[in-house]
């Protein structure tokens, strides 16, 4: 596993601190020592300045908009030029370059974070102010390594299954610096027994660190926002409902409920919803963007998005839903040659003009890494899964952010396969593009056929089997995504999964 060296550490963190240091004078100039990066509690801070900036860049982009292009929402368009081709035919290997990406991102932060752990030990706070800044910090740092590690256990292993996730092979548990370490893959229960200490380490040290609307670091409300996100795919229901309600009843987090209320949230990055929004700042600090969906060219103010939305998804959205005009728009299309002006397109991330480094948009706009509505849909699907009282307060979250989005409530006698049909139909048009229905297929064991293109002329759709008509079972093997080929060489004892 490739591990992040210690004397490239000054490439991460600016030790301004240390520029007039006679020591530092004396090392190579590209080494920081270990005991020189952990000498202060400002050094700490300098760390977890970095640890917000590697989590912005590991949102977003492939990051998210992969598993979306590899399940049944979009088609690929005429002129997508194969990016992203392998997952949308699902005909990717081992090597291919989203699989390692992804693999690699999370495991560099996930050594950071260890890298951070360790000197924090080093650290001598000088007083109980210094001592609670550490705290915070340490809190902080277990909160991300949880927060990587349950992505990458999601992606490359089983789905949690509470009566084999003692022996299916989950990720390799890493939680010390260590360039020759190879460890053998841990089972999904250890790793997420790992997050889950995390969890609680984090809540802890950052239960005096208030939530606040678009929080730009780790507050105790995002540490409960990640805990009922893991236990809902743990299908841990009292757990993940407890979790979610706690931050829908503490009234912090409003539903925005106008058409321009929502759109504003996606386009101009209005957070009264976001529970977690890491900071970004042009032109050098801006995160990894979802353009593959407009690719916007100004001169002739036309579009040209790599992949469409198939028109059963654009049907899931009834007239009155008032995301249907935030998600969505009917530009003039150039595809294929020609122009088209009745194909509808992803308008969920268009790029907010506060972070615009040119005229045309660059497709910036802030990570909603945990927001309300999530937690409301958690709330219901957990809710339904326990059953007996709690199947009224199911459909009392469901029905809260539907009516919220301009939708009718549901009966509230609605039950059965019924109910949870809608909860998976609301998750559906609430997370669309967000990179969550690949996982939620897995976690409800459904497979899928694409269905309902908008217009085969625009489409790449040779075979159609393998991309409008794709057909992929439930069981399929690369639901679960390969250990990349690079890491499988160089550590032996790492096991692949099945399929590839």
């Amino acid at each position: 596993m490739k591990l992040q060296s210690i004397k490239y550490i000054f490439l991460a963190i600016t030790f301004s601190s240390y520029f007039t240091s006679c020591d530092v004078e004396r090392l190579p100039y590209n080494v920081i020592d270990k005991p020189l990066a952990f000498s202060s509690v400002d050094d700490a801070s300098y760390w977890s300045n970095v640890l917000y900036a590697q989590i912005r860049s590991r949102t977003y982009g492939e990051y998210m908009f992969s598993t979306d292009v590899q399940a049944d929402q979009l088609n690929a368009s005429s002129d997508f030029g194969n990016r992203n081709g392998s997952p949308h035919r699902w005909d990717f290997t081992s090597d291919d370059y989203t699989l390692s990406a992804v693999w690699s991102g999370y495991y560099e932060g996930i050594d950071n974070v260890n890298l951070m752990l360790e000197g924090f030990q080093e650290i001598k706070p000088a007083n109980e102010a210094e001592t609670k800044r550490m705290t915070v910090y340490t809190g902080e740092a277990h909160l991300a390594r949880a927060y990587y590690y349950f992505n990458l256990v999601t992606r490359y292993a089983k789905i949690y299954d509470p009566a084999t996730a003692a022996t299916d092979l989950g990720v390799p548990i890493v939680v010390k610096h260590d360039m020759n370490n190879k460890p053998a893959r841990s089972t999904v229960k250890e790793v997420y027994d790992l997050i889950l200490k995390d969890i609680e380490t984090a809540k802890t040290n950052l239960s005096t660190v208030n939530g606040a609307r678009q929080a730009n670091r780790f507050t105790i409300d995002a540490v409960r926002a990640l805990e009922a996100r893991i236990k809902l795919y743990m299908q841990d229901w009292p757990g993940a409902r407890t979790a979610a309600e706690a931050l829908i009843t503490g009234g912090k987090y409003p539903l925005y409920s106008t058409e321009i209320g929502i759109k504003n949230m996606w386009h101009r990055d209005e957070g009264a919803e976001d529970i977690f929004s890491p900071t970004i700042v042009k032109p050098t600090e801006l995160p990894p963007t979802n353009g593959l969906y407009l690719n916007y060219d100004i001169s002739y103010n036309t579009y040209s998005p790599d992949f469409i939305p198939s028109k059963w998804v654009i049907d899931e959205f009834e007239d009155t839903d008032f995301r249907k005009k935030t998600y969505f728009i009917t530009p003039l299309v150039y595809l294929a040659g020609r122009d088209f002006q009745n194909i509808t397109i992803v308008n969920k991330y268009p790029g907010n003009p506060v972070y615009f480094t040119a005229v045309a948009t660059n497709y910036v706009n802030k990570q909603k890494i945990f927001r309300i509505a999530e937690m409301y849909l958690i709330a219901a699907e957990a809710g339904f899964k326990e059953g007996g009282a709690q199947l009224a307060t199911a459909v009392g979250h469901l029905n809260a952010l539907r009516v919220a989005r301009g939708l009718k409530g549901l009966n509230p006698t609605i039950s059965g396969q019924d109910l949870f049909n809608e909860i998976k139909k609301e998750r559906f048009r609430e997370l669309a593009f967000e990179g969550f229905r690949l996982d939620d297929l897995r976690r409800w064991k459904e497979g899928f056929t694409r269905r309902a293109p908008q217009n085969t002329l625009v489409l790449t759709n040779s075979p159609a089997a393998n991309y409008s008509e794709k057909s992929v079972a439930a069981t399929d093997d690369k639901f679960v995504w390969g250990i990349p080929t690079r890491d499988e060489t160089v550590n032996p004892q790492i096991k692949q999964n099945p399929g590839w």
